[in-house]
This record gives structure tokens, C-alpha cells and sequence, in this order.
């Protein structure tokens, strides 16, 4: 579903002649291209939307590493580069869980299967995953978690 909006994004870019869009939008396609290729010896291949989900948020990590690292070194052209890349690329992700809706699953997934010390934050974290890995941000999920678990 996620990867034929992509698609139809990028028509509707080349007949708008929109070049900056298209090229975006061509990037994320290509990155779906060589994940397909690389799952073709996989075992198992997840569903296509979390796997399109699943490049969009790495795609969208190293876009705000590289505008952190640009505007570090006073480099504002490429910054705004990244940024306008980084818009078309948040406007294909499933929309993100607040902070409370996650510390809210936190808590119901803690109780659930009884996590209480550090110690049983990886099968936290791989519960909050299976549950909520569309709609979280993991490495800010993280911070969350240990919070929790201490």
C-alpha cells in the first residue's frame, strides 16, 4: 500500500515537473529496490508495508544525522537539502506515536509480561517492536524503556 503511494508520487512528481520532489522520491525507490534484492535469498520476508517502513525510517535517520553534521559545519545548502529530502520521506511514514501513547504501551507491555529490572528490557523491547515498529521510533523508544525499567 505504502510503496504504490510512493509510485504514484512519483508520476504525479514528473508531470509536475517538480525535479527536486521526483529525485526524492527516486531515492526511496531505489532503496526499496536493493532491500527487495537483498531479502530474495531471506528465509522470510516481512510484509511489504513494514519493510517499506522499516527504509523510511532508516532513510529518515541518516537524513537528520546528516543535517545535524551540515549545520555543525556551516554548511546550510546542504542542510536544506537533507531537509527537503526528509520531508518527502516523513510524508510516507505511518504517523508516529505520541510520547505518552508510547510510555502508555510501555507500561501495559511491562505488566504484561512481568519486566522489571534492566535485565528484561531486550524482551521489551522486542515485544514494543512486534507491537509498535511501524509507529516508533526505536532509539527514542529506548531511552523510554530504560527509563521505565529503572
Amino acid at each position: 500500500m505504502i510503496r504504490e503511494s510512493i509510485k504514484a508520487a512519483q508520476i504525479a512528481a514528473m508531470k509536475a515537473g517538480d525535479k527536486p520532489r521526483l529525485a526524492a522520491v527516486r531515492l526511496i525507490l531505489a532503496k526499496l529496490k536493493d532491500k527487495d534484492i537483498e531479502l530474495r535469498t531471506a528465509p522470510v520476508v516481512p510484509e511489504d508495508d513494514v519493510l517499506v517502513v522499516d527504509v523510511l525510517q532508516k532513510m529518515g535517520k541518516q537524513r537528520r544525522e546528516s543535517i545535524a553534521m551540515f549545520e555543525a559545519g556551516d554548511r546550510q545548502e546542504l542542510a536544506d537539502a537533507e531537509k527537503a529530502e526528509l520531508a518527502v520521506i516523513e510524508e510516507f511514514l505511518p504517523s508516529q506515536l505520541s510520547e505518552a501513547d508510547t510510555a502508555t504501551a510501555i507500561a501495559a507491555i511491562k505488566a504484561e509480561i512481568g519486566a522489571a529490572s534492566l535485565k528484561d528490557m531486550g524482551r521489551l523491547m522486542a515485544e514494543l517492536k512486534a507491537r509498535h515498529g511501524t509507529q516508533l521510533d526505536m532509539s527514542k523508544a529506548s531511552a523510554l524503556v530504560k527509563a521505565a525499567l529503572v
